[in-house]
């Protein structure tokens, strides 16, 4: 993933999202914690703009969250 385009906020956007894709068990509830930290932004510092970059970004860690999911246990 290339992140050289993105700000500061959006790369601990994805950092904490790295480590929800890990941890979730749908779909739905990774959306969620998405949400979630774009309003919260970075230490609470206020909402960020899903800028396109970090769409992308968002959609390759959604993917392998499905593959993941998709593994038998």
């Amino acid at each position: 993933m290339d992140t050289d385009t993105l700000s500061p906020e959006e790369r601990h956007i994805i950092q904490k999202l790295m480590a929800w894709a890990s941890l979730v068990d749908s779909l739905a509830k990774f959306r969620a914690k998405k949400e979630e930290a774009l309003k919260a932004g970075w230490n609470n510092s206020g909402p960020v703009r899903e800028s396109r970059a970090l769409s992308l970004v968002i959609r390759s860690l959604e993917k392998k969250l499905l593959e993941r999911l998709a593994k038998p246990v």
